[in-house]
Formats: structure tokens, sequence, C-alpha cells
């Protein structure tokens, strides 16, 4: 391990059942039952989120909310509020930056943060760690499981250890003992397949894939077993990266029932069209390329696209366009999905309207106007007449 790797200090932050805990908190009559958070348990969707106690039942995220409902029937079922996840999300990652600036978001609930430079302002990285799990649950009502190490792939496995509420420091004297005597499942990427080969190989812990030297490692998996030879001796210096560039926003939805009404799918991709432009303007980007996709309930899949010749952020033109793709499509079978994805970004500035295109001028003062009044008294506080249902 360089020098570099070693003086690191990462933090893995990982929100324990971040959409159920969400809505325990806000309804306390959902404290302590078991919760599910993916919709409709008799639509074709899958469980997104599933409270502690729900989980106990043996349900987990991706299952058929079908299959949820049969193991455990007195659960809670709710549909996924991805607006305010994404609010309580930023909420964090404020907490997060009032330590470090180095934040790697994965997803809405977890997080990368290098806090090497902070030590000297903070304290060490176990006292930050620990600062930020209090303040989460002090000032936010929630509980995250944290994890602490000179990695970022140790960061996170210390951070799954001890979930729900966990606090894992990994000394870096003590890297290969710790590492030693975990399943080799519990190293990053080795998944179903890769565990059944592992295990052919009488390979069953971390000390047991260090047995086998690295060229025969590539033979075995190719360039994925020289990744295996250095994450069994922890191994991993990768940085911490707080800037990623987004290559495309999009939402599609899979129906509780086949549909083949056109303008039914026409308000769903409205409804779609809305919150991508909602979300471009809030990562501050704009879309040049809209694609549409579709899925009959055959599960054939074809998707359209649509390159505009000027970037926009505008739902009234993302829909309009998408709308377009799909008038030109004979649609042959009833769908079971639709979707749309905004892609070629660009950031806001290098898509500046012209100054001479009025009716798109207008048309930023209102989404700005409507972006305002959903920030202030949220996503459902003004909806256009076709969505209400």
């Amino acid at each position: 391990m360089s020098q570099q790797a070693k003086k690191r200090q990462i933090i893995h932050v990982d929100m324990d059942a971040f959409y159920a805990s969400v809505e325990q908190r806000d309804d306390p009559s959902l404290q302590g039952r078991p919760v599910v958070v993916g919709g409709n348990p008799n639509s074709r969707g899958v469980v997104s989120t599933a409270s502690y106690e729900a989980r106990e039942t043996g349900i987990h995220s991706a299952m058929p909310l079908v299959e949820a409902q049969r193991r455990c029937p007195q659960a809670v079922f709710l549909p996924v509020n991805i607006q305010k996840y994404r609010k309580v999300s930023q909420q964090i990652r404020e907490i997060f930056l009032t330590y470090t600036p180095l934040v790697e978001p994965l997803s809405l609930d977890e997080a990368f943060l290098d806090v090497t430079a902070s030590t000297r302002l903070f304290g060490s990285a176990e006292k930050i760690a620990l600062t930020i799990k209090e303040r989460i649950k002090d000032e936010l009502n929630l509980c995250a499981s944290v994890g602490v190490a000179s990695n970022k792939f140790l960061a996170k496995l210390a951070s799954d250890l001890e979930k729900p509420n966990g606090f894992v420091v990994i000394d870096s004297n003590g890297i290969q003992e710790f590492l030693d005597s975990l399943p080799v499942g519990r190293i990053w990427g080795v998944g179903k397949k890769m565990l059944e080969r592992l295990e052919n190989l009488n390979v069953h812990t971390v000390s047991d894939l260090r047995r086998i030297d690295q060229a025969s490692l590539s033979r075995f998996f190719g360039s994925w077993g020289n990744q295996l030879y250095l994450l069994a001796r922890g191994i991993d210096n990768r940085p911490v990266e707080s800037v990623h560039e987004a290559k495309s926003i999009g939402r599609e939805t899979t129906f509780a029932f086949d549909i083949s009404d056109r303008q039914e799918l026409e308000t769903i991709l409205l409804e779609l069209a809305c919150d991508i432009g909602q979300n471009l303007r809030k990562e501050k980007l704009k879309s040049k390329t809209i694609t549409l996709k579709i899925r009959y309930n055959d599960f054939r899949t074809l998707s359209r696209s649509y390159t505009l010749s000027q970037a926009t952020h505008l739902e009234d033109i993302i829909y309009t366009k998408a709308r377009q793709l799909l008038s030109e499509i004979t649609l042959q079978r009833p769908l079971r999905l639709i979707g749309i994805t905004a892609s070629n970004l660009t950031d806001q500035e290098e898509g500046q309207l012209s100054l001479f295109d009025e009716e798109n001028q207008g048309q930023e003062k209102l989404v700005q106007a409507i972006d305002s009044i959903v920030e202030k008294y949220g996503d459902k506080s003004i909806v256009r007449a076709r969505l209400l249902r």
C-alpha cells in the first residue's frame, strides 16, 4: 500500500433502511411496524426498501411486491416518494459538507467522505464520523451505519458489518487480521456466481483467498483476479471523487395493468417529463437528446431518440418530443412499461437560450416560479391539471 493511501482517512456513511425509516419518522404510527416502500402490493413493482421489522420476515430489496405481501401480510405498503427522500438526502449531505468538501455520493442513502485534511480542525476521523452519526440522529431523527478506514473498500466493508446503527473503525495496523477471518463473500464485487467459483476452489474466507497467488487469480478470473488479489490484502487506492459528471437523467414506470390507450400513455409521459425537467434544473443541467423507451406485455423492448438543436431543461419540450416519438410507433401490443431518458447533458450556462426565443424565455420564468413554490411547500403543492388523480 502506498504511503499516500495509508495516510487517507475515509468515512463511509450508509443510512439504515432509508426510505422506510423516513416514512416511519414522519408517521409515528408506523414505528415498530413492518414497512415496505415500493407501491401497491398487487402491482408488478418490486420492493425499494423494507424496514428492519419487515426484513425479519425475509423481505428484501428488489423482491416482487406480491411476494413481499405473501411473506408479511400485515406489512404497510407505501409508494416511493422520491422527492421527499431527495430532500432528506440533501439535508444529510449538508451535514457531510460541514466537515469536508470531498463527498462522493453513491446514492441518496450512502456516501464516502475523505476527511484526511479535516482532522487538524475537527479531530480524528473517528471523532468526525461519530459526530456526523450523532448529528444525523439528533437533527434528522434518522439512523446511519458508519465505517472508518484508510480506503473506500475497507470503510464500506466496516459500515456494513454491524447494521443497523453500526459504527466500526478499522485500525490501519490491524487490517489483515481484520480481513482474514471474514467470509470471502464480503469482498466488494463478489456476487453469487463468483462466490460459487471461489468455493469450488476451496476458498471460503479472505485468508483462503490470500493463499492463491496473483497469476493464478488472473488465470481464473481475468482482470478481476488482480482486483481480488489487492482487496484480499486491503489495498484500494481509489480516491474519493467529489464530482461525478452525470451521463443521463431518466425515469420509467412499470404499470400495474397493461395499457394500450395512447391518451393515458401520454399523461404518464407528462408526469415523467415533469420529474426529469425538475431534476435537470436542480442539477443545473440541460439535455439535447430525449429517448423514449417502451416495453410490450411480451417483454419486447423498443427505444427511440431525438436530438434537439438546443439543449433544454423544460418539461414541456421534453414531453413534446417524447410524445412525438410515441406517435411514430405503431403499438403492436399493450405496454407494461414506459420511460424517458434525457442524455447528452450540458451545464445550464452552455445551453443558454437565445435572447430572441421569447416563448422559451416565458417558460423559463414559469418553471422558475414553479420550482420556488415546490421548494417551499413541497412537490404536491402545484400540479398540472392533467396529472390530477
